[in-house]
């Protein structure tokens, strides 16, 4: 069955780590609200989430590089012997207390679009990082989608069961009256009361595989197990309608919508913009500066606030910084920048061939799917037809319980398939979806 077959990266997604469990406030939920638990909960989520402001504040950063800088300085010195007298610029041979303060401030003008390069490579990277945090939710809502239909399947596996089980108990009240009056062959009453075991045993089995499915669910949202908690039925009792969209359509539309491709694209151009800003720090740099001091001298007869006063020095600075040689670090650079590009351009390349791979794999899945869901109706009509006939022959004794019984169990295991099937073609179709980046229920 195809939920117990979900991708590996589905159920680590589903998985929320040591994040602190919430309880549940309703014994009733709708999908949505086990996909926003889930997402608010799970792990992956909140790292990706925390890459995201990662990535915004490395961006924000590369935009504050371009405002100048403002620096503030004060040193206050204790001289003893000869030294300089930074009022008089004279050298005395005594104690002397010597304060400097300065403010200084400069402003990059050129050095070769680096800077702004760096932010185009920054701005691209944040971008493809909501991209990643939108595929991990996507994933996350999907693997949650798979486990809900799986509690429904149970649930309604469940109710095969009890209806296969109210059957069989009808049948072997009559058949215990007959036994007991004699007007029954044993192995015929032997046949029913072991059937109505089997199907107490199903019955059984269900109601497991009902509190199983429930426990995946919880536990993909990281909240408690409760056991009487709810879900809202979706559309899936209804016969299912044919998927219309080609492989071709679906892959064309994954290209442009699908979080994943967006998210790999974006890191091309990232690195594009990496390989320039690496090229312009081979060019010089032209920043101006400027800078307002004073100074302070214990051997001058004026007093502090005086000196602070009088002993102004400012102006302006033109600096050019041309690089020359720096331990070939700049062209290092540019070769580990073009070695990302490449990187980045595979990797775009790898996944849309991987994605179309994928898309054309879960359309052939889901047309077996669903393939088999419509042999599966016609499987039930005869078994159906077959199990009435057999019956009113069983309850006019013209045939032996061993007859009826294999009428009733193959009826039984076809309705039982027939509810995988349901669910299977249903989670499938959710699957196409989400190559397309339309995901809703």
């Amino acid at each position: 069955m195809f939920f117990k077959k979900i991708p590996l990266l589905l159920l680590l997604l589903s998985i929320a780590g040591i994040s602190k469990a919430q309880q549940l406030q309703d014994s009733v939920l709708t999908l949505q609200q086990c996909v926003d638990i889930a997402i608010k909960n799970n792990l992956t989520v909140k790292l990706s989430e925390t890459q995201v402001e990662r990535d915004r504040i490395a961006w924000k950063q590369t935009r504050e590089n371009l405002l100048p800088t403002l620096n503030g300085n004060a040193s206050q010195t204790l001289s003893n012997g000869r030294s300089q007298d930074p009022t008089t610029y004279n050298y005395v041979n005594q104690q002397i207390n010597i304060g400097q303060y300065s403010l200084n401030s400069s402003v990059i003008l050129f050095n070769g679009l680096s800077m702004v390069n760096s932010i185009k490579q920054n701005s691209l990277a944040y971008q493809a990082g909501k991209m990643d945090f939108q595929q991990v939710k996507d994933l996350t809502t999907l693997n949650i989608i798979s486990l809900y239909l799986q509690v429904l399947s149970s649930e309604d596996q469940l109710t095969q069961a009890n209806f296969q089980f109210n059957g069989s108990k009808i049948n072997l009240d009559r058949e215990t009256i007959l036994n007991n009056a004699g007007s029954v062959a044993p192995a015929d009453y032997y046949n029913i009361k072991g059937t109505h075991s089997s199907d107490a045993l199903t019955v059984i089995n269900a109601k497991n595989a009902v509190i199983t499915a429930k426990l995946n669910l919880l536990e993909a949202m990281n909240v408690p197990f409760k056991k009487d908690v709810q879900l809202v039925r979706l559309t899936a009792d209804q016969v299912p309608v044919k998927y219309d969209q080609s492989p071709n359509q679906i892959y064309a539309t994954a290209l442009s919508d699908l979080a994943l491709v967006k998210a790999a694209d974006l890191r091309v151009k990232s690195a594009q913009s990496q390989v320039k800003a690496a090229r312009g720090r081979l060019y010089p740099t032209l920043s101006l500066g400027g800078s307002i001091g004073t100074n302070y001298s214990s051997t001058a007869s004026a007093n502090f606030s005086n000196q602070f006063r009088n002993n102004y020095n400012y102006g302006p600075t033109l600096n050019l910084q041309i690089p020359i040689l720096n331990y070939f670090q700049n062209r290092n650079n540019i070769a580990i920048a073009k070695i990302n590009l490449e990187d980045a351009q595979n990797t775009n390349t790898n996944t849309q061939v991987q994605l179309k791979q994928q898309i054309e794999q879960a359309h052939a899945n889901m047309l077996t799917s669903y393939e088999r869901y419509a042999v599966l109706l016609d499987q039930i009509t005869a078994y159906q037809e077959a199990f009435n006939a057999q019956e009113i022959k069983f309850n006019s004794g013209v045939i032996t319980a061993d007859i009826f019984v294999i009428a009733k169990n193959n009826l039984d295991a076809a309705n039982v398939s027939l509810i995988n099937a349901r669910y299977d073609y249903l989670i499938r179709t959710k699957i196409l979806d989400y190559y397309q980046g339309k995901l809703n229920f």
